[in-house]
């Protein structure tokens, strides 16, 4: 966004909304809030006197166990004196205090690493690293922030030599790997070799300079790299506005000027101001030249002016508004997150160029269509308008970060060290919110049941074959290995869609015409008989089954699949139609629709979602056995509460339904602790329940939530859905013979992998079910 229309104030109107975000609520952007519960006496006497003594000692006696008992081995302190700040340039450290806020907000949303900000006011070298040097036990890394050079060198230097602790400073190293990445990819596209490319750096500064060191580390060659700085070229023999660090890069060469630099250079790496380059210098630039115009805010030439120039080249730039953003958060959040995972003592070159290639390598990578939705549906594919993965790409964490901390010890600068890889990527998905570990331990329990199955995964058939949300969605489901799948429709147009969305993983996947199928006639008596006294004949039989819903439904009732999922681009009531007429519902089973609520620590189970207006006592003791069972496969033991308006009162109408609903539900299943007539509250807090209740065998909370009609249940989940600090997965359907889950129209690929993972898992249970009764 670049507003630039001025107030009387002189700030422009994106100023004044940029004044309004920071200011509204609690002033600035960030707080500390506690990560233990502290709302008793027993809970303030274990955070504070006497019980925080323990940990106390333990650390005394072994510091190492500072890691065990506080936050060090999680928190960063972000430390600036406000001398460069952003394209402000020296403002002193309280006007820098945004950024540095701000800087926590990033490594807190992308890596989940807390963050405290500190503002030196000091200028002196001396003074500011005496400042850093003794906060080490309190921090697991620091990053340093906005210093000028040359200062910032010598900063960084003198720091990575005096502490045990990562020093990692951002503004040189983090462009210098995102655009080390850019530029891996960038001459793969322009099939250029690195220790060929002729490079021209157009500014001096600490991230210019970082730049410059890892292009070579990178395979670039040191004489075929020209520095400017704004004095021009910085060249051997030159005297004026030298400093040592500017020396290591002056060059033997004739040019004296950025545009005689530029001639046929392969690379042009501006770190500088708007408009140092102008069109007329690309002009001599050789055939696909790559131009990283990485000035903030305003880039040294435009996308538009340079693409006019030299249509053949390969742009970059620092804003978001245009393609290869090169942006610092695709480095440091997941840079600090494997060095503070290893306690690695330094974030060292090794760590550096695992980040540059990790980068590199993700962004050849199809892209999910989670971050196509984030950036308003745009599609992006490796090309020259995407040459580095998106700063809201959730996978950069999952790839970057075990790459970094690999490298720390495989270099020798780690004191801690990763032993289960696979469980260690699972606590980075962790960071990325409750519904990733919940498909997590879902997938990781698919897989547990199909080893034990010799490695047989469930069929699971999809009516939906040419849906471009289903093939995108396989895509990820065949690579975790969660199911083999089956696809109906026309093969030719199937596969045609498949090229065209260039999903090789489904090349070889199998694909049926319904019609055409051996096993299509009968299918058709199949649904006549089932069907023939509810008004269906055999011609009509036969016409529904050319439907791939009805075909999917009957290959899952024959034992020819384990699982359907349908409903991606049609009605609720016409897909789950089909499921409940061919598949059918099993003995004294209730069609149910089923959601779960993830919180932070725990899943609820909310029932009956879908189906069932109002349900009878009956009704809703089976539908909570069912849920029960469904949580069951968590390997969770269930607790049900049926809900209503009233505790324990068993009043005249909904209480008295839900209380006779868990009578039945303890005659069904006696092992499973149920409660009901209760209120919502009581039902998930356990406090009110020992406080008012303490005749309940209902300790700990309900995880298994049973309403007393569709109204309640319905409203319940979509508004926490929408307010609540909580993620909703499902609906899920319960109650059929088989696994059969049908989608909402309005479903992600995300929410559709969620379906399919959860179908899987289901079946699989099913089918053992089946086994161990000889069905």
């Amino acid at each position: 966004m670049n507003n630039k229309t001025e107030t009387k104030s002189g700030f422009n109107n994106f100023d004044q909304e940029a004044l309004l975000y920071h200011q509204m609520g609690k002033p600035g952007k960030i707080e500390v809030i506690s990560s233990k519960p502290c709302a008793t006496e027993k809970d303030l006497a274990l955070a504070y006197s006497p019980g925080v003594a323990a940990p106390c000692k333990a650390i005394a006696k072994d510091p190492a166990k500072v890691y065990d008992y506080t936050a060090k081995g999680n928190l960063v302190a972000v430390i600036s004196n406000g001398t460069a700040v952003l394209g402000l340039g020296n403002i002193g450290p309280a006007a820098g205090k945004p950024v540095m806020e701000g800087k926590g907000i990033l490594f807190k949303q992308f890596a989940g690493i807390d963050v405290f900000d500190i503002e030196v006011d000091t200028t002196d070298v001396d003074v500011f690293c005496n400042a850093v040097r003794v906060l080490e036990p309190t921090f697991g890394g620091i990053n340093l922030e906005d210093i000028k050079a040359p200062e910032c060198f010598e900063i960084e230097e003198r720091l990575k030599k005096e502490m045990k602790i990562p020093v990692f400073h951002d503004d040189q190293h983090g462009t210098a790997i995102v655009s080390g990445a850019a530029l891996l990819n960038a001459c793969a596209i322009t099939n250029r070799k690195m220790e060929n490319v002729r490079i021209v750096v157009n500014g001096a500064g600490a991230s210019a300079n970082s730049c410059a060191k890892i292009f070579i580390a990178l395979g670039a060659r040191r004489e075929n790299i020209i520095m400017c700085d704004s004095q021009g070229v910085i060249y051997k023999g030159r005297t004026v506005g030298m400093n040592k660090y500017k020396e290591f890069f002056a060059s033997e060469t004739e040019a004296r000027t950025l545009s005689e630099a530029l001639r046929g250079a392969d690379v042009v790496v501006g770190l500088s101001v708007a408009g140092a380059l102008t069109p007329e210098m690309l002009k001599g630039m050789a055939k696909d030249p790559i131009i990283f115009a990485m000035a903030n805010p305003e880039p040294e030439i435009t996308p538009d002016k340079a693409r006019t120039a030299r249509p053949d080249a390969i742009i970059a730039t620092g804003r978001s508004d245009y393609p290869n953003q090169v942006n610092n958060v695709l480095g440091f959040p997941s840079i600090f997150r494997g060095a503070l995972d290893t306690r690695a003592t330094q974030i060292n070159e090794e760590m550096k160029l695992a980040a540059v290639h990790a980068l590199a390598k993700l962004a050849r990578e199809d892209v999910p269509e989670r971050v196509s939705a984030t950036y308003g549906g745009k599609s992006f594919k490796f090309g020259r308008e995407y040459l580095i993965p998106k700063p809201f790409d959730t996978r950069v964490l999952m790839w970057v970060a075990p790459a970094v901390a690999k490298a720390a010890m495989d270099s020798g600068v780690a004191t801690r060290q990763i032993e289960d890889w696979d469980y260690y990527r699972e606590t980075l998905e962790a960071l990325q919110g409750p519904s990733k570990v919940f498909i997590r331990s879902a997938i990781n329990r698919v897989h547990q049941n199909s080893a034990a199955n010799g490695g047989e995964l469930p069929k699971i058939v999809f009516p939906e074959g040419t849906s471009t949300k289903i093939l995108k969605a396989l895509a990820t489901l065949v690579e975790e290995r969660i199911c083999q799948p089956i696809l109906l429709g026309y093969p030719e147009r199937v596969k045609e869609k498949i090229q065209a969305l260039d999903i090789p993983a489904l090349s070889g996947v199998q694909v049926i015409h319904p019609s055409q199928h051996p096993r299509y006639f009968s299918y058709v008596e199949k649904l006549y008989s089932l069907r023939q006294r509810k008004g269906v004949n055999l011609r009509e039989a036969e016409r529904l089954m050319a439907d791939p819903n009805y075909f999917a439904a009957m290959m899952v009732h024959m034992g020819e699949a384990d699982g359907m999922v349908t409903g991606s681009s049609m009605n609720y009531a016409d897909a789950v139609r089909p499921i409940l007429q061919s598949i059918g519902i099993f003995k004294d089973g209730v069609p149910a629709g089923l959601n779960f609520i993830l919180l932070e620590d725990k899943f609820l189970v909310l029932s009956d979602t879908t189906v069932n207006f109002n349900p009878t006592a009956e009704q809703c003791a089976q539908i909570a056995l069912q849920a029960a069972k469904i949580v069951e496969y968590f390997g969770i033991q269930p607790k049900v509460s049926m809900l209503s308006y009233s505790n324990f009162s068993g009043a005249p109408g909904t209480p008295a339904k839900m209380k006779k609903a868990a009578e039945l539900l303890k005659t069904m299943r006696p092992d499973i602790v149920v409660e009901g007539d209760m209120q919502a509250d009581t039902a998930v807090n356990p406090e009110i329940m020992e406080r008012l209740f303490p005749f309940s065998d209902l300790k700990g909370g309900a995880n298994v939530l049973v309403f007393p009609n569709l109204e309640s249940s319905n409203i319940a989940y979509k508004l926490i859905q929408q307010i609540g600090k909580v993620e909703v997965i499902g609906p899920f359907l319960m109650g059929v013979r088989r696994s059969a889950n049908v989608l909402q129209r309005t479903t992600t690929v995300d929410g559709i992998v969620n379906s399919v993972v959860f179908t899987a898992l289901e079946a699989q249970f099913i089918k053992e079910a089946l086994k161990a009764r000889g069905g």
